[in-house]
């Protein structure tokens, strides 16, 4: 009997830990809302991404990881090259990964790698050199007429007459496709033989910011031909079956046209650059989705692009078309069905606009380049609240390129914020308890619906905000409210006052009940001080204020004081 005992607790532990390292980092969807599961738990990716040269090399990263964690980063971005990967055709050299990996688990820091195979920028500066030299087998783009752009530092840009070759790889090489593909699978398969049981890389990016440099599209021969041919049938299919619930700027497009069913390019999607995007955009698709498909073969752990373009004829300085934008995700979703989500690079104040595009017909978002500072900790705690996000990264967070952009004290606030409210975070995502605002200086109050009660949020500035020393003018307040009760709420943030009016039948007046600043620690509420009087605007509004800067704190105040409370409210006539 103790034999048979002992026996099935073998049986038991065994199957356990096969269950255990088969739960890899995956998506699944809770309510409106699509999560990040990492060993079985919803996981929010407060992430930043390393500059795009320091991971090459392990001794250079080694003093960066304990910083990254101080920073309050739980995840980080950081790029692998096909030409380190595969530095001769067929042999391969996993050290750098595996360094990265190795790295990130002295600091208990997640991994998201960013797969720098063909394309990077919309360029090809990260195949091997077997690859680059060889352009009979591996095919570049051939642009005709106008400028090549160089990107600043003084050079001028290089004027181009009639057409010539490019250093960007063309996505219609069918061998350059093959051979990524095959470099991108063996690198998953060797993640999952060194990763799969402890799952410090989460999640992959595929290629970086994929696109066509210096012209609408692709001029060479091959292109040309496949430009005059027809729209391949896979394309006329997807668009025909989801006709009704396309990007609507697309079926603008093909409206446009006629929604013909068949033809060349032209013929289906008119004439101009929309047509050209497209078709640049199909290529892109098809193969990069061959690329993802041959690594998830190997370990299919969630894998996404990301683009840092705006829509159809709207692309910065002329340049790129085709990569995964929003106006073109249905066409990449057609070639690509295996892509987990797109990804905005956004930078400047069109975050709104960008995260919400990049939110459309179901995408979930994951922001993987943005700016740090205390700009980017307003558009974090937006990202997470509004658009319930898996995941957020400011670009250059080691100082290699941009020390601007090093997760400062500011930021910093942000992440800690985030960190403590994660558990109420996943607990309320799709479910309609939860939103936010990112608010200018010239924006009005901005009205949400949200549980029992309409809340008016205002830029704060005014006697409160010059009072609070801020050294600066604020350019972005931001701010995420959890309904957490019938007459209960979180909030959380900066730079915002935040009043709130019942919009259920009662008495037609609210009052605060009682505000208290607080931690979550563990999941669980530990209030500090109840604020009222000053500190709450004499009982009219709750005040997110902003953090002091050009003074030395006040020791007994934490980073996150008097910017997460929980208030209580009451109703009167």
């Amino acid at each position: 009997m103790k034999l048979g005992i002992l026996f099935c607790s073998t049986l038991v532990f065994s199957f356990a830990l096969t269950a255990a390292s088969s739960d890899i980092p995956h998506l699944r969807k809770q309510g409106t809302a699509t999560q990040l599961i990492v060993d079985g738990q919803p996981f929010l990716a407060l992430a930043g991404e390393l500059s795009n040269s320091s991971p090459s090399s392990v001794e250079y990263t080694k003093p960066i990881w304990p910083m990254l964690a101080a920073a309050k980063l739980n995840t980080v971005l950081a790029g692998v090259y096909w030409s380190q990967v595969e530095p001769q055709e067929g042999k391969f050299d996993f050290s750098i990964p595996d360094g990265l990996i190795r790295e990130a688990r002295t600091q208990n820091l997640r991994l998201v790698f960013l797969w720098f195979g063909s394309w990077k920028n919309g360029l090809s500066g990260y195949p091997p050199d077997w690859v680059k030299s060889d352009f009979q087998r591996f095919p570049r783009a051939q642009i005709v007429g106008g400028s090549w752009p160089v990107f600043g530092y003084g050079q001028p840009r290089v004027q181009i007459a009639g057409s010539r070759s490019i250093e960007l790889l063309s996505p219609l090489g069918d061998a350059t496709r093959d051979a990524d593909a095959r470099a991108f699978a063996a690198l998953m398969g060797h993640v999952k033989a060194v990763d799969g049981r402890e799952h410090t890389v989460i999640a992959i990016q595929v290629e970086n910011e994929v696109g066509m440099q210096g012209d609408t599209r692709d001029r060479s021969p091959a292109a040309n031909k496949a430009f005059d041919g027809p729209v391949p049938k896979e394309l006329m299919d997807y668009l025909q079956q989801h006709k009704d619930t396309l990007i609507p700027e697309l079926r603008k497009v093909w409206e446009a046209a006629g929604f013909k069913t068949s033809g060349t390019w032209e013929e289906v999607f008119g004439k101009g650059r929309p047509t050209d995007e497209i078709f640049m955009a199909w290529h892109f698709a098809r193969f990069v989705g061959r690329v993802v498909d041959a690594g998830k073969a190997e370990y299919p752990i969630p894998m996404f692009t990301n683009c840092p373009q705006s829509g159809f004829g709207r692309a910065p300085r002329g340049g790129q078309s085709g990569g995964p934008m929003p106006d073109a995700m249905d066409v990449w979703r057609a070639g690509a069905p295996r892509i987990d989500l797109f990804g905005p690079d956004t930078y400047g104040f069109d975050f709104l606009v960008s995260t919400g595009r990049y939110t459309q017909s179901g995408n979930p978002l994951f922001v993987p380049e943005t700016s740090s500072g205390l700009e980017g900790a307003a558009r974090a705690l937006y990202a997470f609240g509004r658009h319930d996000a898996i995941g957020f990264s400011p670009f250059g967070v080691d100082g290699a390129f941009w020390p601007n952009r090093v997760p400062d004290s500011d930021f910093q606030i942000g992440y800690d914020i985030l960190a403590q409210l994660t558990p109420l975070i996943v607990e309320h995502q799709g479910k309609g308890t939860m939103s936010a605002v990112l608010l200018e200086p010239k924006d009005p109050p901005k009205q949400i619906q949200l549980g029992n009660y309409t809340l008016t949020a205002a830029f704060l500035s005014g006697p409160v905000g010059k009072r609070w020393n801020v050294a600066e003018t604020p350019t972005l307040g931001g701010a995420l409210f959890i309904a957490t009760g019938p007459n209960e709420y979180i909030v959380a943030g900066f730079g915002v006052s935040v009043a709130f009016t019942p919009n259920t039948p009662g008495p037609p007046l609210a009052g605060l009940a009682t505000v208290e600043e607080g931690d979550f620690v563990n999941g669980r509420w530990v209030p500090g001080r109840w604020l009222a009087g000053d500190e709450a605007a004499q009982g009219d509004c709750v005040v997110l204020l902003w953090p002091p800067k050009g003074a030395a704190p006040i020791p007994q105040l934490r980073p996150s004081a008097e910017r997460i409370q929980r208030v209580t409210l009451y109703r009167y006539q």
